[in-house]
């Protein structure tokens, strides 16, 4: 499976975090993520951008699947509880989905199943952008 799978098109950035997707669908999604040295911060854990990438992704294949339509983040709240090394599975979930507005929220777990951080999202739902001439 590939990012474009579940949601609808290419995101080169998320393929250069080597973020790969599980599943998605019926507002849920899970994705993994292998910490490697460059994605590390000065201490040697996930640096936050990683994980926040995670969580936007999640939250975001969460919601397109729900709508059926693309989606764009309006606003995202982070909370970092541990530092996040090895493997991490972030899981996306739909709270509430409206006409234009999607509530989301998600978690990242590590291998042992510890929380490193959860966050929660507002999407606009939006038409797909025009075609290149």
């Amino acid at each position: 499976m590939k990012i474009a799978d579940i949601f609808g098109a290419d995101i080169p950035f998320v393929g250069y975090c080597g973020i790969e997707p599980i599943e998605s669908g019926g507002g849920r999604s899970r994705l993994e993520v292998t910490v490697e040295r460059h994605h590390a911060n000065q201490m040697g854990v996930a640096h936050g951008g990683l994980l926040m990438t995670l969580l936007d992704v999640c939250m975001g294949s969460a919601a397109r699947s729900a709508v059926g339509s693309n989606v764009i983040t309006v606003d995202m709240q982070t909370a970092f509880t541990a530092p996040a090394t090895g493997r991490l599975f972030g899981q996306g979930r739909v709270v509430r989905a409206g006409k234009s507005l999607v509530f989301v929220e998600a978690e990242i777990a590590n291998a042992d199943g510890d929380i490193v951080c959860r966050g929660t999202s507002v999407f606009k739902t939006a038409k797909p952008p025009p075609a290149p001439k």
